[in-house]
């Protein structure tokens, strides 16, 4: 049995499901998931993160990170966390750039919350017995001042999906069509749902999941101090669109085709992040990443890498470009601090 079967069985028996059970299934299924069994992160897998683009984007997270801690008074104490640490290379240039923060390593204690088996693996060859993991962020205790990472974790939490259809909203789901193969189509929205004004045709996503965890952060933070960091692509601003997006290879594929074997996201959805957090009690603020990795120093560190290895000049320029050009990630990722009152976390500053 495959994935596909095991969704069209629970298809045929139960009717549509909605795209984020699908998603759901598709990430998470404990035998046929693709994190629980084949995730592929790098140039020769299915995707590739900023900090596997350049160590710069590690470097710049670790230095706000350590300059975070001296704003809030440099704790004795400090739960450094990592949300969905991916292969474990951004916690591991975290690390190697906060060792010159006196006093912070002796007061951290660093936590990876993952659930892939796989990726706990190749974080553990990374990284060693220097962190501890957790299945959840509740499983990390609190307690102490947070300071959380979270890079590309939002678009990974299903969203529903519904349409504006010319007599009113529609749910678009994931059924079977006559010849028995996954399809989507479109259900009644179920009584109660808040969704807003919109024309004939626009998409609206919704995402439980990813408002849940801002209110998560929001507690914590607001309980123990600190701040979180998350950075993705999505809307820094409420809006309409189909961002279902299924990769293979470093291609856009189907969503509906092998089920399992392709990354599944949706943009994240910033503003219900910061709203759900901010109720709560704390501070949210957002910029393009090209903006935070100017305003952390980025072209400076280029600069300093290209005079200490000259003749990695092209290849420092590209991962630049990269990281913060419009037309890369520059403008479509952005980064994201939820952080307690009284204080503003560096590169925030008005």
């Amino acid at each position: 049995m495959s994935l596909r079967d095991r969704l069209s069985a629970l298809i045929a028996a139960g009717g549509p499901i909605s795209v984020a059970q699908y998603m759901t299934a598709c990430l998470h299924d404990p035998d046929f998931g693709y994190y629980a069994m084949r995730p592929a992160i790098g140039e020769t897998g299915d995707f590739i993160t900023a900090p596997m683009v350049s160590q710069m984007f590690g470097e710049l997270i670790g230095v706000w990170a350590a300059a975070s801690w001296e704003l809030m008074g440099r704790p004795a104490e400090l739960r450094l966390i990592e949300l969905g640490p991916g292969d474990g290379t951004l916690m591991g240039d975290i690390l190697k750039t906060v060792r010159h923060a006196e006093g912070f390593l002796e007061a951290a204690d660093v936590w990876l919350v993952e659930t892939s088996p796989p990726l706990r693996a190749l974080q553990a060859d990374g990284l060693g017995e220097r962190v501890r993991w957790a299945a959840s962020l509740a499983e990390v205790p609190g307690g102490a001042p947070t300071i959380l990472i979270a890079n590309e974790l939002l678009d990974c939490l299903p969203a529903r999906q519904f349409v504006r259809t010319a007599i009113g909203w529609s749910e678009q789901v994931v059924g079977l069509d006559a010849d028995g193969e996954l399809a989507f189509g479109l259900t009644s929205t179920p009584a109660g749902a808040l969704l807003p004004d919109a024309q004939p045709g626009q998409v609206f996503e919704q995402s439980a999941p990813q408002a849940a965890l801002g209110a998560q952060l929001g507690a914590r933070i607001a309980a123990d101090g600190g701040a979180a960091l998350l950075i993705d692509y999505g809307r820094a601003e409420p809006g309409f669109g189909d961002t279902l997006q299924a990769l293979r290879r470093h291609e856009k594929v189907d969503p509906l085709d092998r089920p399992g074997e392709a990354d599944l996201t949706v943009h994240a959805d910033f503003p219900a992040v910061m709203a759900a957090a901010r109720a709560e009690g704390v501070d949210a603020a957002i910029l393009t990443q090209a903006d935070f990795l100017a305003r952390m120093g980025i072209g400076a560190r280029a600069e300093a890498l290209v005079r200490a290895s000259p003749g990695r000049t092209g290849r420092i320029g590209r991962q630049l470009t990269r990281l913060i050009a419009a037309d890369e990630m520059g403008e479509l990722f952005k980064v994201c601090a939820i952080h307690s009152p009284g204080w503003t976390p560096p590169a925030f500053e008005d």
